[in-house]
């Protein structure tokens, strides 16, 4: 995807990130002498007035609360193609995901993340809004006055309390999501108590209560295993509130968010501290991520009032992987040579023949290109796009320890449900499923000759279907490869 100069009036200097329905860029307000973030439509959804709509909902939505807690929208506009954009908070620290994804929280920074959470959720309810996708992903951190604020954001499938008890489309992570919601029950704020009980979970317990594979499985969870473990102890009485937040029945969670999350607080006592009187800061600051760059300078064409972007940094956050997917297909089925550059620092972008892909790798990945198209298994001598790069010809040979990164379409409707098995690997996660956004699927092998092996499948079209798989010595490298991989034309 190229970089525009401008969006509206804001100075862009680097993509943030991007999903299956929007493009986030960071941009510049050159009026307010402020960095913003920039969600744009994607290209693909322009004609679906369903997507659209959700799309300016959130952004209505998020305008009606007033909360250091929830990302702000400053303007909204649309590009001369008529997508629409919301210009948006910046969260110069990343996402929550980011953190597990680097590292762990100690018990006092968790519990500061549920109760900061809770009130922007609160302030959400109490407005009216319910999130309906409350997870790691979600909550985004920013520098306020050399401490760090965590915020809710992407409302991509919140909903006015009021519809959502008469309607509620079926939606959300499974992991995380509500019984009820997965039944497609009308909701209330109790549904997104509970995605904030499975949340608190995750970051006292370092694990999730559950792996649902999809909605279905999430639609009836058995109870969730024990909290507390030998290795991460945690007290009885806040157990007990866990618990209670993850109840099926709804009638038998609390009242509201900000009563859980005081129940919380009461039950680790002294220990979960004073709210907002922390160690400053509570999480530790990224000075390279507090940095988004200089004030844009003149460009030659200057008269034109145009601005050249700013480089990204050198160093790039780690993202967590939005989903993870599995194939019964052989990495050895590429063929083919040629390759497009886009050096940036440490990395280069590269794309197939056809300009339908794109991926960024670091820059000692090229060393054995393949762009020129793929015959996918079982289909009768007809190629697609596809990319392969790697630090050796053989990267994709299961026994050797060379790190690369494919990137293939195939025809499809549907995810397939054989998955390939990698032997030579020791250990893998469960398969995670997303079915918010573009439907995916993901599995992690580790302990593999090179490190880890991680395979994606992405529904990317109605009849088209994306295979990505990973080789790195490293989860972080391979979360960022597949975080940046990119489809064009569909």
């Amino acid at each position: 995807m190229s970089i525009p100069s401008r969006i509206g009036r804001y100075v862009v200097r680097r993509r943030i990130g991007a999903g299956g329905f929007a493009t986030v860029w960071l941009a510049y307000d050159e009026q307010l002498d402020s960095p913003v973030a920039v969600k744009v439509l994607a290209d693909n959804w322009t004609e679906d007035s369903h997507v659209r709509q959700r799309f300016l909902e959130e952004g209505r939505y998020l305008r009606r609360v007033e909360s250091p807690h929830v990302v702000t929208v400053y303007d909204a506009g649309a590009l001369d193609d008529g997508r629409p954009y919301l210009v948006m908070t910046y969260a110069d620290q990343g996402t929550l995901a980011d953190r597990l994804e680097i590292e762990g929280l100690t018990t006092r920074q968790a519990l500061e993340v549920v109760r900061q959470v809770a009130l922007g959720l609160q302030a959400l309810h109490d407005r009216g809004i319910l999130h309906r996708d409350v997870k790691p992903a979600n909550v985004l951190f920013r520098t306020a006055d050399r401490d760090i604020r965590a915020m809710v954001g992407d409302l991509g499938l919140g909903k006015a309390l009021d519809m959502s008890s008469r309607l509620t489309m079926v939606a959300g992570t499974p992991s995380f999501v509500a019984p009820e919601q997965a039944q497609a029950e009308p909701l209330d704020a109790r549904a997104d108590q509970y995605s904030l009980g499975v949340l608190t979970y995750v970051l006292l317990a370092g694990r999730p209560p559950y792996t649902h594979a999809d909605l279905t499985a999430a639609a009836s969870p058995g109870p969730p295993p024990p909290l507390s473990t030998p290795e991460r102890p945690v007290p009885a009485e806040a157990e007990a509130v866990v618990a209670r937040a993850l109840a099926r029945d709804r009638e038998d969670r609390f009242g509201s968010v900000a009563e859980y999350a005081a129940a919380l607080a009461a039950a680790y006592g002294d220990e979960a501290g004073d709210p907002g009187q922390i160690a400053e800061p509570w999480l530790p600051l990224d000075p390279e991520l507090t940095q988004p760059g200089v004030r844009p300078t003149a460009s030659p064409a200057a008269a034109g009032g145009t601005t050249e972007p700013v480089p990204p940094p050198r160093r790039r956050r780690r993202g967590v992987a939005a989903a993870l997917a599995v194939l019964a297909l052989a990495a050895g089925a590429v063929a083919g040579l040629g390759l497009g550059l886009g050096l940036r620092d440490d990395e280069v972008e590269v794309t197939d023949d056809t300009g339908s892909l794109t991926a960024r790798v670091p820059d000692d990945w090229d060393r054995a290109v393949a762009a020129d198209g793929w015959v996918p298994p079982n289909v009768e001598e007809r190629t697609y796009p596809a990319l392969s790069v790697g630090t050796a010809a053989a990267w994709t040979d299961p026994a050797s320890a060379a790190e690369g990164v494919f990137v293939g379409l195939f025809p499809g409707e549907s995810l397939p449900s054989l998955l390939p098995q990698h032997a030579e690997c020791d250990d893998h996660d469960d398969p995670v499923t997303e079915s918010s956004g573009d439907p995916s699927t993901t599995v992690v092998h580790t302990g593999c000759p090179g490190g880890v092996t991680v395979e994606r499948v992405v529904q990317v079209a109605a009849n088209r279907l994306l295979w990505v798989q990973v080789r790195s010595a490293d989860r972080g490298t391979a979360n960022r490869v597949l975080d940046s991989v990119d489809t064009h034309g569909l």
